[in-house]
């Protein structure tokens, strides 16, 4: 096993764009983030460099990209790849609702495992390390339907350890929230999901909703992640009770609200104190332009809305706001594939960020703020930060979302991930990729390059 590694001529565009860097990985950790004063001379294979005694390689990555792993704050794993079984020929949010209700008591445990695992590992070969997925909770047919998706999870997380760090947050029951519903969630914190979850604006109590869900976060100690008012009603406004009760509660830094789609749906005089609230509270905030713009607008004449949220608005109020994926390959949304570099494009198509500052924040919104919203530890390429990386074979931020490069090294605490699709149509991983294989398989060098 490779306890150390030398990267050289590396670009680091979250960190300083007008230099190339030397960075040392040891037993999983940074060890060194140095500028260099010059381009060193291109490698043409592995070298060999010494320290403390010890031989290590060095790699020459030639001016190609490196950022800390993606993060992925906001999945459904335990749905993904049903739509063949489900389907929803409307493409609404409430045939999705209904179709998939009905197919929850038909699915087993071993069905929702390998879903989980092949939509997580996907994720993983484009780049991302770890990844907040929320848990479906259909408790009108009983604990043990629940428990089969939260067992599944809690089985899958354990076996993907090695490759992706996974928050489970169960979504917990918005048509009525019963005592019994309550119970199970509980049920499901002591055997050691992340945190809870709801949609209260698709509830006819949000309010009562909202405040239960907080009184059993506030009992077990862990954060919250409300679906939030993913309508295209402007009238959909509970934002803000759950910023009010944040504040009231002292929960600031703990709670994430996704989607926000009726804040586009209003005039800013109606969206502005919505947003100032989000920052007082300490709010955290997730888009998923994917499965919004392909879910919201749908009962539209004309103009046809798009429901993606205020992003700039909300960025321009200093609201920690990250881009995520959503759904893969299920009624809510058919499409998607795991890879944020194509979600921060879409995010860029929808929200008119183009400009090269735009593209800077839009790599934040897919590493930094999510790790945040995460509360990650040791995150980034930094001095003691845990080496969990990912190498795109681009320069600039700007070939990065031109390009959306397929050919990327991911890399979990200094060691590379190889990963192979296998006949049961997930990707079968391994970890420990020698250095050297990576380097006589892939040539970094300007312009096109092919492996």
């Amino acid at each position: 096993m490779q306890t150390g590694i030398k990267l050289v001529n590396v670009s680091l565009p979250l960190i300083d764009e007008m230099s190339l860097f030397t960075l040392k990985i040891q037993d999983g950790k940074w060890t060194e983030v140095t500028a260099q004063s010059e381009e060193l001379p291109a490698a043409d294979a592995v070298l060999i460099d010494n320290w403390d005694g010890q031989e290590v390689p060095v790699l020459d990555l030639q001016g190609k990209t490196l950022l800390p792993g993606f993060v992925d704050a906001h999945m459904h794993l335990d749905k993904s790849f049903c739509l063949p079984q489900v389907g929803n020929v409307s493409g609404t949010l409430e045939e999705a609702v209904l179709n998939y209700s009905n197919f929850v008591p038909n699915i087993t445990k071993a069905d929702i495992k390998t879903r989980f695992k092949r939509s997580a590992m996907q994720a993983v070969s484009y780049g991302t390390t770890a990844m907040r997925t929320h848990l479906d909770f259909h408790a009108k047919y009983g604990a043990d339907v629940v428990m089969r998706t939260v067992e599944a999870a809690l089985e899958a997380r354990e076996e993907l350890a090695p490759f992706v760090d996974i928050q489970l947050f169960p979504l917990l029951p918005y048509n009525v929230l019963t005592d019994e519903a309550l119970g199970v969630a509980e049920e499901a914190l002591r055997m050691g999901v992340t945190g809870i979850g709801s949609a209260p604006h698709l509830s006819p109590t949000p309010e009562a909703d909202i405040d239960r869900i907080f009184k059993l976060a506030e009992k077990y100690d862990c954060p919250v992640d409300f679906h939030t008012d993913e309508s295209d009603d402007p009238t959909v406004k509970t934002l803000a009770y759950m910023t009010k009760r944040t504040i009231e509660l002292g929960y600031s830094g703990r709670v994430t609200v996704d989607h926000l789609c009726s804040l586009a749906a209003m005039t800013w005089a109606e969206a502005e104190p919505l947003i100032a609230g989000m920052v007082e509270a300490g709010l955290f905030a997730v888009t998923l332009p994917g499965a919004n713009m392909y879910l919201q607008g749908r009962h539209d004449d004309f103009p046809v809305r798009r429901g993606v949220t205020r992003v700039k608005a909300l960025l321009e109020a200093g609201v920690p706001l990250a881009t995520a994926s959503d759904n893969i390959h299920d009624p809510f949304h058919p499409f998607g594939r795991g890879d944020l570099l194509q979600i921060g494009l879409l995010t860029a198509y929808a929200a008119h960020m183009g400009r090269p500052a735009d593209l800077r924040v839009l790599l934040r919104m897919m590493t930094e703020t999510p790790a945040t919203i995460l509360g990650l530890e040791d995150y980034g390429v930094k001095v003691g930060g845990k080496a969990d990386f990912v190498v795109l074979d681009g320069e600039t931020p700007e070939e990065l979302f031109t390009q959306l490069p397929e050919r990327r090294w991911i890399c979990r605490g200094g060691s590379c991930i190889k990963l192979a699709m296998a006949k049961t149509g997930w990707l079968d991983p391994g970890l420990n990729r020698s250095w050297e294989e990576i380097s006589a398989q892939f040539s970094f060098r300007p312009g096109i390059v092919s492996v």
